[in-house]
Parts: C-alpha cells; sequence; structure tokens
C-alpha cells in the first residue's frame, strides 16, 4: 500500500513538472502561464487526495454496467410513457427550437455566415451540446427525488443514480450528433478523420456533466431552490456560451476567462472543430489542459459533497 502510495505521489510531481515546464515553454502570456499551472497543481493535488473518487467512476461502470443500462433505459421510456407520440416529442422540440433560433438570428436579424461557414452548421454545433448538457443536468439533479424508493433501500448503490440520468438523456444526443452529421452533408460538409473527434467531445460531455450533476442532485435535497438556480444558470449559460455569437467578436482576456469558467465553451469550439473548422483537439493544448483540470476538480469536488451527503439522503428523503 505504502508502494503504490509512494509511485501515485512520484508521477504526480513529475507530471507537475512536465506540464508545468510545457505551459512556461508554450503558453501565452504570463497571466495564462500562472493560471494555467495554477489550475494543473490543483488538479494533481486533487486527483492525490482523492484517487478514490477517481476509481469510484470506473469501478461503477465496470460492476454495474448491466443495471445503469437498463435503468437508462427505463428512464428515458418513462419520460414519455402515456403520450400519444412517445419518444417522438425528444427529437421534434430540439429540431423545432433549432429552426426557429436559425429563422430569427439568420433570416430575421441577418446574421450570415461566420467565418465563411453556413450560419444554420455554425448554429447547430454549438445546440446540440447545449442541448445535452442542459436536458442531462436538469434531469439528473432531480435524479434522487425521482428514484427516492432506491435511495431509502439500504443495500442499492446511489451513486449510479446520477450516472443513470446522464446516460438516459445520451440517447438522444446520439441522435442529434448523426442529424448534424446528416444536415453537414447535405451542404457539402462530409465525414472525415476529425468527424471521429466527435467521440471525443462526447465523452468530454458526459463527465463535466456528471461531475455537475454530483453536486447539484446532492444539494438540492437538502436545498431545493437549488432547481431555480439551475433553471437560471441555464439561461444564462446559453447566452454566456459563444453558441448563436461568436467568440472572436469578444476581447482576449474575456474569451480566457471564458475559457476557464465555462467548459461548455470548449465542447462547444470542440463540435465546430471537427465538423467545419477540421482541427484536432490537441492542436489546442492549452484549452485541452484547462478543461481537463476544471472537469477533474469539478467531479473530486462533487463526489465528496455526495459521499459526504448520501447517509443523510434516506432521512431527509
Amino acid at each position: 500500500m505504502n508502494y503504490k502510495r509512494f509511485v501515485t505521489v512520484f508521477l504526480s510531481i513529475l507530471f507537475v513538472l512536465i506540464s508545468n515546464i510545457f505551459i512556461f515553454l508554450f503558453a501565452g502570456s504570463i497571466l495564462k502561464k500562472v493560471l494555467m499551472c495554477l489550475l494543473v497543481d490543483i488538479t494533481v493535488l486533487a486527483v492525490c487526495c482523492k484517487s478514490d473518487t477517481i476509481s469510484d467512476l470506473i469501478n461503477n461502470f465496470r460492476n454495474d454496467r448491466k443495471l445503469i443500462f437498463n435503468l437508462s433505459k427505463n428512464d428515458f421510456k418513462s419520460k414519455f410513457a402515456g403520450s400519444y407520440f412517445g419518444v417522438v416529442w425528444a427529437f421534434v422540440q430540439p429540431i423545432i427550437t433549432v429552426f426557429v433560433y436559425w429563422f430569427a438570428l439568420e433570416i430575421g436579424l441577418r446574421s450570415g455566415r461566420v467565418h465563411e461557414y453556413p450560419f444554420i452548421l455554425w448554429l447547430m454545433c454549438g445546440l446540440v451540446p447545449w442541448f445535452f448538457f442542459s436536458e442531462a443536468l436538469n434531469s439528473g439533479t432531480n435524479a434522487l427525488f425521482e428514484y427516492s424508493y432506491l435511495v431509502k433501500k439500504v443495500v442499492f448503490k446511489i451513486e449510479i443514480l446520477p450516472i443513470v440520468k446522464v446516460i438516459s438523456a445520451i440517447f438522444v444526443h446520439f441522435f442529434f450528433v448523426a442529424f448534424i452529421v446528416c444536415f453537414h452533408v447535405f451542404y457539402r460538409y462530409y465525414p472525415d478523420l476529425y468527424t471521429l473527434q466527435l467521440l471525443y467531445y462526447i465523452v468530454c460531455m458526459f463527465v463535466l456533466t456528471l461531475a455537475v450533476t454530483y453536486i447539484t442532485s446532492s444539494v438540492v435535497v437538502f436545498f431545493q431552490d437549488m432547481r431555480q438556480v439551475i433553471v437560471i444558470i441555464l439561461n444564462m449559460g446559453i447566452w454566456v456560451t459563444p453558441i448563436m455569437w461568436d467568440a472572436a467578436s469578444v476581447s482576449g482576456i474575456v474569451d480566457m476567462i471564458l475559457k476557464i469558467i465555462n467548459p461548455v465553451y470548449y465542447i462547444v469550439n470542440g463540435f465546430r472543430d471537427a465538423l467545419l473548422a477540421k482541427v484536432w483537439f490537441w492542436e489546442r493544448p492549452e484549452w485541452t489542459i484547462c478543461f481537463w483540470s476544471t472537469v477533474i476538480i469539478l467531479y473530486v469536488v462533487g463526489r465528496s459533497i455526495f459521499k459526504k451527503l448520501q447517509i443523510h439522503f434516506a432521512d431527509v428523503l
């Protein structure tokens, strides 16, 4: 045990040294270098102190993957149980929303092309990942309330419930990823090797949403106003994220702050890189480091809060 701990600490220190040297050699301004080094160092420290939280996620998928998938499938079906058209509504509403935004912004406000790309394609690359994040966060926040009968069972692993909700939301997301790829083909933007990056960005979105959901789902049990807070944050977030406006129009400092505090920005830009700009994610190393550092910190904090509060869930619910 001591040997494993020693190896973990040694590798962490080595990683910190290498990453900090890399950042200072290739990052831009001194402010960016300092912020990125600080973010990486905090991330490594969090992983060293809470390494079990990372292994918990892997173990849950390995040991309970069948249960998680079955619950996710049933959760997806139950959302539309009793409606005449059933799961069709899961696809119709987002598609209509996309075209309403497109009509209002391009036709009504005459937004035109963005970086020589058709506006509808540029817009869809931003809205599709945002729809998933919004849906998964909203439903994941209420996971413990919806499955309160499972929370009260002593032998049930309630930490998989947020995972169930996020996976339930990802079913529709896969459809929309395929939909926008087909829509790009219509505009003669054909799939290639860069398009495969969408799988990477889907993983990014999944881990980010799960990390935030662990925080919100545990807090909302004791502070139900969190639901309204989430609604407000999502209403603001769609405008703070460069989904319907071009990030190139803001100053460099504002752009850097948005990249750090808003991880969805990275994923939205990634969808555009994969389908339009044809840029690999490793060609943006600074941004990738910032994103994963932020997500890992959020996940460690979220799982720590969830573990600390879960013994009280059954009593409150």
